[in-house]
């Protein structure tokens, strides 16, 4: 996801220079949106990790 992040603010940029406004004024929502999506389902990853980890350390005999 956060390489389809970075693709829309390329996007955005390249259209931005070229002054295409629908697009460069949609682009870096989507990229912003994208961005932050990564961000939350890699914050809930990061806990699932270190909970099964923490189980892990506390079952072994």
């Amino acid at each position: 996801m956060l390489k389809f992040a970075f693709i829309f603010l390329i996007i955005a940029l390249v259209a931005g220079v070229f002054a295409f406004t629908d697009i460069a004024a949609a682009a870096p929502g989507i990229a912003q949106i994208l961005f932050y999506a990564f961000l939350v389902l890699f914050v809930i990853a990061a806990i699932g990790w270190v909970l099964a980890r923490r189980k892990a350390r506390s079952s072994r005999p």
